[in-house]
């Protein structure tokens, strides 16, 4: 009797531990969202052009869609369903919907003239005024993979007007015109070589666009992407160098006609339906034409006292080209986080990365994870609800809470964002939303939630 009691007790044992376990990691899960929620909350931009929409009544809440977004926490279980609690990190990667055995996940748009601050734009990438088109950030939706496949769609549209009418534009007239030699732009060259139209790109700086100016080896591709003539880049991982030598075999195409260092200053629509395009170098007309222009636009500057010094820069490209240097990096998103690290790595280097908040929570989740070891190794300095007040020659005076503190400083880097080009697009006569994405995303988290 003894021993069947026993082994009663043994198997109980077996089964209770595991249980108590699942038990414990479920509710540590659970607290993880309802915190990942409120950091959420506290963030002003929302997913404005597309993010995960859950069919509550199927989702099982097998957690799958939770795990694995690289972005980190956009989705958590909250009430045992799925629940979209930082849709601002969501860049469209879509594993989730890949990742639901059900079917219960569809990544969708915003409807067009949704966000605020975003032109309108209808399911074909075309803004208010006709043939007039844009492609990639600048639209609102992020990742290179995106920009890459609505360049080649918005010139199939574009291809397929053209074959519709009964008269080809005259020959002074293009096409189409692309404005921007980044992902987008050299998507959209590569498929008006392939579909024979005229055309022409013109960028401001070099082929690659904002993509050229990211850091060394940071990586731009983690999933494969079609280029139109070349086929599908099937490498997981590609650095930005990678990519960069790719396109760089693109532009020595003889039938690539890609005009750098070459700026936009007007675009008008006449009466005869054709755009004219004023550069500061020349003029140019055309049937269409498609901006690829990135959203990133001009760095945004503080306004701190000294912050014309030269030490003072708002890009980071050779980190290894400092050393044994007192560093501030200004921001609290993920390009300062990674410039922080990238210079924490150098020799001999003190980093500090001052942010005005006093927690960080924009960031992806492999960069918090990997800022939370330099900080305890001492690699970083970070200094929270902390704002520049001045800059001189050999220093940097921060506002702390309320208390100054004057650090020593070689070099300082400020990532606050850039100011997007949404003068230039409101002048063209673009229309822009009326609505603020950040409250919708808001509300269906919340519905979620309560299921």
């Amino acid at each position: 009797m003894l021993e069947t009691v026993v082994t009663y007790a043994i198997y109980a044992l077996v089964l209770l531990i595991p249980l108590v376990l699942y038990v414990r990691s479920q509710r540590k899960k659970a607290q993880q969202a309802r915190e990942a929620a409120e950091r959420g909350q506290l963030i002003s931009e929302g997913p404005r052009a597309q993010h995960p929409h859950i069919d509550v009544s199927h989702c099982i809440g097998c957690q799958s869609c939770t795990t694995v977004c690289p972005e980190g926490t956009v989705l958590a279980m909250v009430g045992g369903k799925a629940a979209i609690v930082n849709g601002y990190r969501c860049v469209g990667h879509s594993l989730c919907v890949e990742a639901c055995p059900v079917g219960a996940i569809t990544m969708v748009k915003a409807h067009p003239s949704m966000s605020a601050d975003l032109p309108y734009l209808t399911p074909e990438y075309e803004t208010s005024i006709a043939n007039l088109f844009i492609a990639g950030e600048l639209g609102g939706l992020a990742l290179i993979r995106n920009a890459v496949n609505q360049g080649r769609e918005i010139v199939d549209v574009i291809a397929n007007r053209i074959a519709a009418q009964e008269d080809r534009p005259p020959p002074e007239v293009f096409d189409v015109l692309i404005v921007g030699a980044g992902p987008a732009g050299i998507s959209a060259s590569l498929r008006a070589i392939e579909h024979k139209l005229r055309y022409a790109t013109i960028e401001r700086d070099e082929v690659g666009g904002t993509v050229s100016k990211f850091p060394r080896q940071k990586l731009v591709l983690t999933a494969p992407v079609e280029f139109p003539l070349y086929g599908t880049l099937k490498k997981t991982e590609m650095s930005k160098e990678n990519l960069l030598q790719f396109w760089k075999t693109i532009a020595e195409r003889a039938d690539f006609r890609v005009f750098t260092n070459e700026s936009v200053g007007e675009i008008r629509k006449d009466a005869d339906g054709y755009f004219t395009v004023i550069t500061n170098r020349v003029m140019y007309r055309a049937a269409a034409v498609v901006l690829a222009m990135g959203r990133a636009g001009t760095p945004r500057k503080l306004g701190v006292v000294g912050e014309e010094l030269p030490k003072v820069m708002y890009r980071l490209i050779e980190a290894d080209h400092y050393r044994n240097k007192r560093i501030l990096i200004v921001g609290g998103g993920d390009s300062a986080v990674e410039a922080a690290m990238g210079l924490a790595r150098q020799p001999g280097n003190q980093v500090t990365l001052s942010y005005r908040k006093d927690a960080f929570a924009r960031i992806k989740e492999r960069n918090a994870v990997r800022l939370e070891k330099d900080i305890s190794t001492g690699k970083i300095r970070v200094i929270f609800n902390s704002m520049p007040m001045e800059f001189t020659k050999d220093a940097v005076a921060l506002d702390i809470d309320g208390t100054v503190e004057t650090l020593p400083n070689d070099f300082i880097w400020i990532f606050a964002g850039g100011v997007a080009p949404n003068d230039f697009l409101k002048k063209v006569g673009i229309a822009f939303g009326d609505k603020d994405l950040t409250l919708e995303a808001g509300a269906e988290a919340r519905s979620a939630s309560l299921v």
